[in-house]
């Protein structure tokens, strides 16, 4: 039995047939978008570099089924800029990290981006808390 699974990723729609097998989302990603940010080849690991919002909540792609998605809006960090500049927090970033954690970037901005859409000035605690889950590879492997 076959699924057509219907979403919007970066505001383009995109439909997939799929037979009965599980399927991530983070792997729906890799053929429904350019996932150049999305972390999609690293299959499930508990890192938070796949994290992307669905329908305006950041969540682990590789924790969630497409099944799940089916209807949803996705939006990945290459719906966060325009076609002239980078995302303010995509910016920020960059400058105070250049390319050493570019790896994990995109998981830790689209958390930001998420926390920052909820509560505009979180306290240390809070942020903590919103980007809880992300790998930080400059501590090797300590989650934040």
């Amino acid at each position: 039995m076959t699924h057509t699974i219907s979403l919007t990723v970066n505001g383009r729609q995109s439909a997939l047939q799929r037979g009965g097998t599980a399927l991530a989302a983070g792997a729906l990603l890799a053929r429904c978008a350019r996932p150049d940010g999305h972390q999609h080849r690293l299959r499930y690991q508990p890192c938070g570099s796949c994290t992307v919002h669905l329908d305006g909540e950041a969540v682990k792609a590789c924790t969630v089924l497409a099944v799940q998605a089916d209807g949803a809006t996705i939006k990945t960090i290459e719906g966060m800029d325009s076609p002239t500049s980078l995302h303010p927090l995509q910016e920020a970033f960059r400058e105070e990290h250049g390319p050493a954690v570019r790896l994990l970037h995109a998981g830790m901005i689209m958390a930001a981006d998420a926390l920052l859409r909820h509560n505009h000035k979180p306290s240390e605690a809070q942020i903590r808390q919103g980007l809880e889950g992300n790998m930080c590879r400059c501590t090797v492997t300590r989650t934040l």
